[in-house]
């Protein structure tokens, strides 16, 4: 079994914000975050799922994912997600990020469990602490597709 915890944070929505991730199962422990220049946190919450996912070495895993977003949670249970994929993502954002999560998701058996942010939860508060600081960091990465995106409505 493993865990995945998540975060995502953005300094403005859109801003400079960053995911952090731990990776547990049994004796393994790992921790993952990166920043970016221009982001929402809803593109973070998003991106630290995949990238939790993406760093399982192992297909057909049995994955339990803790997050504290309702956005991220409830597209996937209510399989919103899969309604939205049916219409091209029209209309809806991050169409990037839930293609890639769609692909990802197809090689382990996931289970979401929500957890309330920043209520004492020590994974979910140390994934906050790394997704706060790599948005806070120099040399942040670029969120390509976002920044096109958001070129495009000026």
């Amino acid at each position: 079994m493993i865990e995945i915890f998540t975060d995502g944070a953005s300094s403005g929505n859109p801003g400079p914000g960053g995911y952090g991730v731990i990776l547990r199962s049994g004796k393994h422990y790992k921790e993952l975050s990166e920043g970016f220049r221009k982001t929402t946190n809803n593109r973070m919450e998003l991106l630290a799922v995949i990238k939790g996912l993406e760093a399982l070495k192992t297909p057909n895993q049995e994955v339990t994912i803790f997050s504290d977003s309702k956005y991220v949670i409830d597209a996937i249970e209510k399989r919103w997600v899969y309604g939205w994929l049916q219409k091209g993502f029209a209309g809806k954002k991050n169409k990037d990020l839930w293609l890639r999560y769609l692909d990802i998701s197809k090689i382990h058996k996931i289970k979401f469990v929500w957890v309330r942010g920043h209520a004492g939860h020590p994974e979910n508060e140390r994934c906050d602490e790394l997704a706060v600081a790599a948005g806070k960091q120099k040399n942040l990465l670029i969120d390509s597709v976002f920044e096109m995106e958001a070129a495009k409505l000026l």
